[in-house]
């Protein structure tokens, strides 16, 4: 049994597989999009993972608190993760990869101005590297927004994991990040299966990749299906 959740990656992708773009906002894309969400909504797992891009472009949308409004989190003597007790905590979580405690957030769970199942009431979960400005742990603190430290500088991925498996019971979790975050996780072989809709579209030379500084990984075809014009690949890694 894994130490960490099970991870997949799920992802509208390109022809060419590029995930991120303008080519997914053209009519041309949306019933690929719309198969994707309903993909997730079916999967019903513990959570989903962003980056901060990610969670900034979806979620937040720039916003950011008034760091001088709140008190300091200092180090005693080490850094301690702040996570809440069990009857406070939902089962369902947006985990937000936020290195460097960029991310502004007005509530301490996502609210889907359409109630999408798949993302609404999901409880926020920070995971930060110990770079942070030590005002952002008390404003998440203020808001009742779990962090954990998972590393120094940059975020040590493993870690992270073994935190959310083991501080908060996650056994399960969709990876549904940009580039960087998918290659990250891609490269400690901490992504156990791809769920990809492909959508009708040649992306152009300024959209992202599926992973970025990937290695090379095995996986093996699951299932497949047709719906148009739009193709939805199931794999498993070897």
């Amino acid at each position: 049994m894994m130490n960490r959740p099970y991870i997949i990656c799920h992802m509208t992708t390109s022809i060419d597989g590029k995930v991120t773009g303008d080519f997914l906002f053209r009519d041309e894309c949306s019933e690929a999009i719309e198969e994707y969400y309903q993909i997730n909504r079916n999967l019903k797992c513990d959570g989903f993972i962003c980056g901060r891009v990610t969670m900034e472009g979806s979620f937040t949308q720039g916003y950011y608190p008034d760091l001088s409004q709140y008190k300091a989190v200092k180090p005693e003597p080490c850094r301690v993760d702040y996570v809440l007790d069990k009857e406070k905590l939902s089962g369902f979580y947006a985990v937000a990869f936020d290195t460097n405690g960029k991310l502004g957030w007005k509530s301490n769970m996502i609210i889907d101005p359409d109630g999408d199942p798949g993302y609404d009431g999901a409880q926020i979960i920070e995971v930060l590297s110990e770079n942070v400005d030590e005002r952002y742990l008390g404003y998440l603190e203020s808001m009742e927004i779990p962090y954990i430290f998972a590393g120094e500088n940059k975020i040590d991925v493993k870690n992270a994991l073994f935190k959310l498996k083991n501080l908060f019971g996650i056994d399960k979790l969709l990876l549904e990040g940009g580039s960087v975050i998918n290659g990250a996780f891609l490269r400690v072989d901490a992504v156990d299966e791809l769920s990809l809709v492909i959508a009708p579209t040649i992306a152009d030379e300024d959209s992202k990749t599926l992973f970025a500084d990937s290695k090379i990984t095995d996986f093996t075809l699951t299932n497949s299906y047709t719906k148009n014009d739009v193709v939805v690949l199931k794999l498993k890694r070897r």
